[in-house]
């Protein structure tokens, strides 16, 4: 697959786009990038992902605001490829911390340990709190290639957020060091709270421009899922999963079948 293909047509567009949403239905994401012929420069790949969203919201879903990814080392490490790229979140795909997550529910489910954003007034970060991203972790390609992640959103899956205790404004999380996941009470990763060197307001003002490039903007209540420093897990039925920041529990999940 090239980055340098022929655009499509809005139609075909919209024609694959129903196509990936009922793959997503299925719990099937992405089986067009499957096929060895399939071309697909980077702007189709967002204009397909818009695409998709717009069948979701018509079907009674609602975007609740953004992933900022492929941007930290242990993701660029993982995944071969370097971003940043945005994907979108969906309200019906919002999770609270302590929930059960069913992994048949899931391509291969995974998760990362990461900071986000909720946006406020006049494009301000309102508060900052640490979720627990939730992925189908699957691609089809013989390599991944971030064609193929941005159409797929990211391989977003959802996020599990922290309760509402725990959001904090950012200067409130300037002293706070250490991001940590933990699966079964094993510490497995541990780094920094951002994964961008200008933090959060470098994440947001990325997201922000590159929204603009296809007319979209953020809204007040949004929420902006960062990126993270540390790399992608891989969890089974029976996991429990905890992030943590500074080795204070912040944001839970158990998986069953």
């Amino acid at each position: 697959m090239t980055q340098q293909a022929k655009p499509l047509y809005p139609t075909e567009i919209e024609t694959l786009a129903a196509r990936q949403w009922q793959n997503y239905r299925a719990c099937t994401p992405g089986l067009y990038f499957a096929d060895p012929n399939v071309s697909l420069s980077l702007d189709d790949a967002y204009a397909l992902q818009m695409s998709v969203a717009r069948l979701r919201c018509a079907g009674g879903d609602e975007v609740a605001g953004y992933k900022v990814g492929c941007i930290g080392p242990g993701i660029i490490e993982q995944f071969g490829m370097s971003g940043p790229i945005h994907a979108r979140l969906f309200r019906s795909e919002l999770r609270v911390s302590g929930e059960t997550l069913r992994y048949r529910s899931f391509a291969n489910l995974a998760i990362e340990g990461e900071m986000a954003v909720r946006i406020g007034l006049n494009d301000t970060i309102e508060a900052a709190f640490p979720v627990i991203e939730l992925h189908h972790f699957v691609f089809r390609g013989a390599r991944k290639t971030l064609v193929e992640l941005v159409a797929n959103n990211g391989i977003n899956g959802g996020a599990v957020l922290s309760d509402r205790n725990v959001a904090a404004s950012l200067a409130d999380w300037t002293g706070s060091q250490v991001l940590s996941v933990a699966i079964n009470g094993v510490t497995l990763e541990r780094g920094g709270l951002w994964a961008m060197e200008g933090g959060a307001e470098e994440a947001v003002e990325w997201l922000r421009q590159d929204l603009h490039r296809f007319g979209c903007s953020l809204k007040p209540g949004d929420i902006v899922l960062a990126g993270t420093p540390l790399g992608l897990h891989s969890v089974k039925p029976g996991d429990h999963v905890v992030v943590s920041i500074d080795d204070r529990s912040c944001v839970e999940c158990r998986v069953v079948g």
